[in-house]
């Protein structure tokens, strides 16, 4: 018997040895905002005073286009997700991105309130401040499901509208970046606060890619380090608390503007069924399918989606 109890003692001391280890590999407080604006946050980005907020947001292009583009990103992703589009468009047409609340250098909501109606009274907001009074708004995954929110809220606002991957339906995801999973988790809430597995997000980032191979060390720094901003490891989880998919979708049918659809034939978050949908519902609404590409093709490969935006815009 002592002998049995030393021996599960010893196999105790080892399972706690891995678990204090793991924690100690993985232990990532959040860091002040202050610490990533020189990687982050170089020119041309700027910061306004909206809502409580120091909003992280770049302005580029001609200040006389009378129509300018407005991107907004997805979950846990920032800005820089639109590097590609903003290079490609801003010779020609003025281009708005910003780190949207709970996300990258912006941060949380100081109330709290991660609803859409919220997210969509902030956008309006930003384009007041910038003098946007019209323009194109495209936005991928819950930045489009915010995007035709803004269009069916404030139609005035919104001349023309992109989908990317875009949610706004009940969807059955054929997989779930684990990032994803653990924030849905509240009793992991406590732990996640001050760890966060480099691994984790490489698995994520991968997991929403057509193509993984695309994925760099640079890239997954970028998502890992701005994860850490903090605030934004507890805003994620009352985002997708307060959000859920699916809860406007009987509004998407009153859509009036032209709208495109884009869409990676890969998306295994949000399935390309999706896009049909979006298709049926949207009254003259355009659809391109990217058979390679997974959930962010604006990012996967910006060239052949930007040229489809520049087609459609110049229609």
């Amino acid at each position: 018997m002592k002998t049995m109890l030393k021996v599960l003692g010893g196999l105790l001391l080892v399972l706690l040895l891995v678990v204090v280890g793991g924690v100690a590999a993985s232990w990532a407080p959040d860091r002040d905002v202050d610490s990533l604006k020189a990687k982050w946050a170089p020119p041309p980005s700027q910061f306004a005073e909206i809502m409580g907020m120091s909003v992280h947001y770049r302005d580029e292009g001609p200040r006389d286009d009378v129509e300018p583009i407005v991107l907004l990103h997805g979950t846990s992703a920032s800005l820089h997700t639109w590097d590609g589009w903003a290079d490609a468009l801003k010779g020609q047409r003025r281009v708005i991105r910003m780190d949207l609340p709970g996300f990258g250098l912006t941060g949380p909501m100081p109330d709290g309130n991660y609803r859409l109606p919220h997210y969509v009274e902030f956008v309006v907001a930003l384009m007041d401040q910038l003098g946007v009074q019209q323009a194109v708004v495209a936005g991928n995954s819950f930045g489009g499901n915010l995007a035709w929110k803004v269009a069916v809220d404030h139609p005035q606002r919104v001349s023309k509208l992109v989908l990317v991957d875009a949610a706004g339906y009940p969807y059955d995801a054929q997989s779930v970046p684990i990032g994803f999973k653990i924030a849905q988790i509240p009793a992991l809430k406590p732990l996640m606060q001050n760890t966060l597995p480099h691994s984790m997000i490489e698995s994520s980032v991968r997991n929403v890619y057509g193509d993984p191979s695309k994925v760099t060390p640079e890239l997954i720094d970028r998502y890992y380090e701005l994860t850490l901003r903090a605030g934004n490891r507890g805003a994620l989880g009352e985002r997708f608390r307060q959000s859920p998919g699916g809860e406007f979708a009987q509004q998407i049918p009153s859509i009036t503007q032209p709208t495109l659809i884009l869409w990676g034939g890969q998306d295994r978050l949000i399935p390309p069924n999706n896009a049909e949908q979006f298709k049926q519902d949207i009254q003259g609404s355009h659809l391109v399918v990217f058979d390679g590409l997974g959930h962010v093709p604006h990012e996967e490969d910006p060239a052949a989606t930007v040229a489809a935006v520049q087609a459609f815009l110049g229609r």
